[in-house]
C-alpha cells in the first residue's frame, strides 16, 4: 500500500472510516500537517477551475517562472553570438548632437573589427551605436527592458530579446560581451559601469576592458575615484587600471581588440 496519509496515521482506511481526517496531506512534494492540512480542494482542480481568481499570476512562484524563462530566451538566443561588445549610453541623446554621432561612428568601427554590438537597444546614444553597426553590416542586438517610458527597440536592431527583470538583463550583457565601452549616459550607464567594474574587481567574470568614451564628460568622476575613492584607501591601485578613458574611436577599439586578442591566447 503507498498511502503515506495511512502510513503516517498509524492505522488502515476502515478505521478512519467515520470521518476522522488524515494526519498529515501532500500537496505535490509540499507535506501539511495540522492546521495547515484543511484544504478544501486539490491542486488539480484549482489548476482546471477556469472560475477562480487570478491572483495567482502576481506571487513570488509564478514570478520565478517568469525569470526562469527570461534566462531560457536570453542565452536560448545569444549562445551563438559571435564576439561582442556592449556599449551603453543615453536614451535621450538627441540625434542631431555630437555624442549620437560619435555612437554611430563607434558603432560601425566595431562592426568592421568584426564585433557584434549589443545595447540596451533603446533611443538616443543606443540606436546611434545599433544604427552604426547595422549600416557597416555588423550584427546589431538590442537587449531592451520594460519600462514606463523608452518602450520599444529602436529600428537598427537586427536581434533583439525584451526583459521584465533588470538582473536578467544584466546577465546577459555580461555574459555575451568581450568589453563595455560607456558613452556619456546617466544613472542607467552608470549603474551598469559600476556593476561591471564590481564584477572584473571580484573575479566574477574574466577581466575584460571597461572604456569610458568622453574625457569631457568622464573626467571629473575619473579623477573623483583616483583623488578620493583610491586616496582613502576604498580601492586599490590596480583597481584603477580597470578603467581605460579616451576621446577616440580608434583608441578604444584598440583597446577592446588587444584585450580579446589576450582572451584567445588563454582560452
Amino acid at each position: 500500500m503507498n498511502d503515506v496519509n495511512d502510513a503516517a496515521a498509524g492505522q488502515p482506511d476502515e478505521e478512519r472510516s467515520g470521518g476522522e481526517q488524515p494526519r498529515e496531506k501532500q500537496r505535490g512534494p509540499v507535506v501539511l500537517r495540522r492546521q495547515q492540512r484543511n484544504e478544501s480542494s486539490t491542486t488539480d482542480q484549482r489548476l482546471l477551475d477556469s472560475r477562480g481568481h487570478s491572483d495567482w499570476v502576481h506571487t513570488d512562484p509564478w514570478r520565478v517562472l517568469r525569470i526562469q524563462a527570461e534566462f531560457v530566451e536570453g542565452f536560448g538566443m545569444l549562445a551563438e553570438l559571435p564576439r561582442a561588445v556592449t556599449v551603453f549610453g543615453s536614451a535621450r541623446t538627441p540625434r542631431e548632437h555630437s555624442e549620437y554621432a560619435l555612437g554611430r561612428e563607434l558603432g560601425a568601427a566595431l562592426a568592421r573589427d568584426n564585433f557584434a554590438v549589443i545595447t540596451g537597444g533603446g533611443p538616443g546614444t543606443m540606436e546611434a551605436v545599433n544604427r552604426g553597426c547595422q549600416e557597416a553590416g555588423g550584427l546589431s542586438v538590442g537587449l531592451g527592458i520594460e519600462l514606463p517610458f523608452e518602450q520599444g527597440l529602436n529600428d537598427w536592431v537586427d536581434l533583439g530579446i525584451n526583459f521584465r527583470y533588470f538582473f536578467a538583463r544584466k546577465t546577459m550583457f555580461v555574459k555575451y560581451s568581450q568589453a563595455f565601452v560607456c558613452l556619456p549616459g546617466g544613472f542607467g550607464t552608470l549603474d551598469e559601469l559600476f556593476e561591471a567594474l564590481t564584477l572584473v574587481q571580484t573575479k566574477k567574470v574574466t577581466k575584460f576592458p571597461v572604456v569610458l568614451m568622453g574625457t569631457e564628460y568622464w573626467g571629473g568622476l575619473y579623477d573623483w575615484i583616483e583623488r578620493t575613492v583610491l586616496s582613502h584607501g576604498k580601492i586599490g591601485e590596480n583597481d584603477m587600471k580597470l578603467l581605460y578613458l579616451t576621446d577616440e574611436v580608434d583608441d578604444a577599439v584598440k583597446v577592446v581588440h588587444e584585450a580579446y586578442r589576450a582572451w584567445e591566447d588563454t582560452h
